[in-house]
């Protein structure tokens, strides 16, 4: 059955989803574990539209942006954390039919998360190497260790640092994303600080093979994931609603994260829609289609990623090369006064970069450690059946 006829079911009701389950509670006098429970999940329900609304109340401009990114990941933990308590509270409900179908379908997707999570901290290593060539122009341009006027030498230093760049860039787009050369995982810590080979190399999961596509895995992720039905909410106390609203978040966390961060065969073509009778599902969508109607503009068309910061920096390596095609020496004050300015801006980027990648590579590692607790935790529970209530 499709997800509109799934809506239309409850819809017609003329009742939110939990109110069937609200309806079938009030008829039991005196069940305060079944009332407790059913605050619980309202509760759940309100604490994750209240988060995804203040993301969605984002400028166009900081959409997608480090500082933003960053947010959605603190906001996606929190709910997940919210969502490990009502599993915890709830363990005796667990291994019940057909609970035990949905919450394992769940997990099955967390575990598809985890690749994701970390082709995306590849990514940001690579975002770093570009921010590494940016240092050199910097560092070619600055004139401020000296009173003489830039010359031709370091004009050109800083032109082959814009090739290297622009080479870079265009490589990781040629190849579909960016792999890793050497077998890692977030459960690996590792000092090694080798410069990347452009093209294709291994990714950082031990179980991502060079064929690995994070286009397939976010459908992967939302394969059959559709509203639960009246009969299936009512048979799992309203658990189900909670598992589809986590399943939903999740695929939008990932599919997000796809569309910012360079990654190997980023694809944003997922079939992705929530009943708007979810109190989240508004803001969900919403964030979604500004993000669609982001990758669609023609300046980002063929971008490696949509991250605010990636726009910058292809949009001042740009402004850079055409200032170094374009000088003649001795620079004439003007001319000098306009590369500096473009200097500037290049600082600004890497001043951002500095600040913002290592606390989202913080964030994602966290990310990839909290899925693999809760996972691992929640397979415990459905491993005992006999499980107490």
């Amino acid at each position: 059955m499709p997800a509109t006829e799934y809506q239309g079911s409850i819809a017609s009701l003329g009742r939110s989803i939990l109110s069937i389950r609200r309806d079938q509670v009030h008829n039991m006098d005196g069940n305060n574990e079944a009332s407790a429970q059913e605050a619980e999940l309202e509760q759940f329900q309100k604490q994750v539209a209240d988060r995804f609304n203040d993301l969605s109340a984002v400028s166009n401009e900081d959409l997608l942006s480090l500082g933003w990114i960053r947010r959605l990941l603190d906001e996606f933990i929190c709910c997940q954390e919210e969502f490990r308590g009502i599993l915890f509270n709830n363990k005796g409900h667990l291994c019940r039919q057909p609970m035990d179908r949905f919450i394992a379908e769940y997990f099955e997707r967390s575990v598809k998360a985890l690749d994701v999570c970390n082709a995306i901290r590849d990514g940001v290593e690579l975002i770093r190497q570009w921010q590494r060539y940016l240092e050199i122009v910097l560092t070619a341009l600055d004139s401020s260790s000296s009173q003489r006027t830039l010359g031709e030498g370091q004009f050109r230093r800083a032109k082959k640092a814009l090739t290297d760049l622009t080479i870079a860039m265009l490589d990781e787009k040629d190849s579909g994303g960016v792999l890793a050369h050497r077998n890692r995982s977030f459960g690996r810590n590792t000092t090694h600080k080798d410069p990347r080979p452009h093209g294709h190399f291994r990714s950082l999961s031990w179980s991502v093979s060079r064929s690995w596509s994070a286009a397939k895995q976010l459908q992967a992720i939302s394969n059959n994931l559709v509203p639960p039905r009246g009969n299936e909410i009512m048979a799992t106390n309203g658990l189900v609603v909670a598992v589809f609203t986590m399943s939903s978040i999740l695929l939008f966390v990932m599919w997000a994260l796809v569309a910012a961060i360079p990654c190997q065969d980023r694809g944003l073509q997922v079939h992705f829609a929530v009943p708007r009778h979810f109190s989240w599902g508004p803001s969900i969508m919403s964030l979604h289609d500004k993000i669609l109607e982001e990758s669609k503009k023609r300046e980002r068309k063929n971008a490696s990623g949509l991250m605010k910061e990636i726009y910058q920096i292809e949009k001042c390596a740009r402004h850079m090369n055409e200032l170094a095609d374009s000088v003649q020496f001795p620079l004439t004050e003007d001319r000098e006064a306009e590369v500096m300015q473009g200097v500037q801006e290049l600082a600004g980027i890497c001043e951002a970069m500095k600040e913002g990648l290592d606390p989202l590579e913080r964030r994602v590692r966290e990310l990839f450690h909290r899925i693999l607790r809760n996972r691992t935790e929640g397979l415990d529970c459905l491993s005992k059946p006999n499980h107490p209530e």
